[in-house]
């Protein structure tokens, strides 16, 4: 299915690529500088050298600070819903979870056991503001991008299923494709999809004009004048 809606060359692409160099080249992509669909301040990344989570989202929101106060069998009925959505839609997809008490978020949803449930299922991975634990635990081929790291499950539940949510902010609505690594996460608009891949490999090539001087020995002043005036000839 992934092919229908994003191409397999350009989604290999984009799990080698950084969250910084897609950042940039939505911007050449786009014509101009100013994209903002990307998260604020630091988070926590459970397998920091992994590839780039790429999927499309499949949202919800969760709280834990507090008892849920509705009946424990709408709470489970919800939590089982809840699996089907991730399970359902548009593949490669990433769980993409508010957890609604953000600042003070305690509940670990991410711990071993769903992220053995989410990867089970076929998601490639999570972006959440809220918590993780288990990190010694968790499966492999499932990275979590996560607000913060802390011991606890809380009492989450889940409040809502594929509604738009908010992660450290950063607005993302059901079924849009996002790009995460340990710098963050990031909306992919879906009219850039089609230039993508050549804007990536622009970026490549016009930092490369600056990148390859100053590695080499005998690098100075005049050399780098003469490479920067390149360069921002070549970048949006």
């Amino acid at each position: 299915m992934a092919d229908d809606l994003i191409p397999g060359d350009l989604l290999d692409l984009l799990r080698r690529m950084d969250t910084p160099t897609v950042c940039n080249a939505i911007e050449v992509a786009q014509g101009k500088r100013g994209f903002n669909r990307f998260t604020r301040g630091t988070m926590q990344h459970s397998k920091p050298g992994d590839p780039a989570i790429v999927g499309f989202a499949r949202t919800a929101k969760i709280s834990g600070l507090a008892p849920a106060n509705e009946a424990a069998d709408v709470i489970r009925s919800r939590r089982m819903d809840y699996f089907r959505a991730m399970a359902d839609g548009a593949s490669p997809s990433t769980a993409v979870i508010e957890d609604v008490d953000y600042p003070n978020c305690i509940a670990g949803w991410w711990g071993e056991v769903h992220v053995a449930v989410h990867r089970g299922l076929g998601l490639a991975g999570a972006v959440t503001n809220g918590v993780m634990r288990d990190l010694d635990v968790m499966d492999d081929g499932f990275p979590v991008l996560a607000g913060s790291i802390g011991p606890s499950h809380g009492f989450v539940h889940v409040v809502e299923i594929g509604t738009p949510v908010t992660i450290k902010g950063m607005r993302v609505a059901q079924n849009e494709l996002i790009h995460a690594d340990r710098h963050g996460a990031l909306v992919i608009p879906a009219e850039v999809i089609p230039e993508l891949a050549p804007a990536i490999l622009s970026v490549i090539a016009s930092e490369s004009i600056i990148l390859g001087p100053a590695r080499e020995p005998g690098f100075d002043i005049n050399k780098l004048e003469k490479a920067w005036a390149e360069f921002e000839a070549a970048r949006t």
